[in-house]
């Protein structure tokens, strides 16, 4: 019987998505302050609204990102 093996093609994705949430964490509370900043600016909704949909999308990433690394060094269930 063959020990497994870390697939590295996974894990390269995996690393990816996971560098996409990085840098998504750190844009999107900027582009939050930003918005909450200049509230009297006509563009303040979608601003806020742009900001809040990419913190959530780095928490996907994120959590999707975590999900592929682990898949790639413990093989899928």
């Amino acid at each position: 019987m063959e020990p497994k093996r870390t697939n590295k093609e996974l894990l390269g994705k995996g690393v990816q998505r996971m560098a996409i949430a990085l840098i998504f964490m750190f844009i999107s509370p900027v582009v939050i302050h930003s918005a909450f900043k200049n509230q009297e600016h006509p563009l303040y909704i979608p601003i806020l609204v742009l900001g809040l949909i990419s913190a959530g999308f780095a928490i996907f990433m994120a959590f999707k990102g975590l999900k592929t690394i682990m898949d790639s060094m413990f093989g899928k269930k």
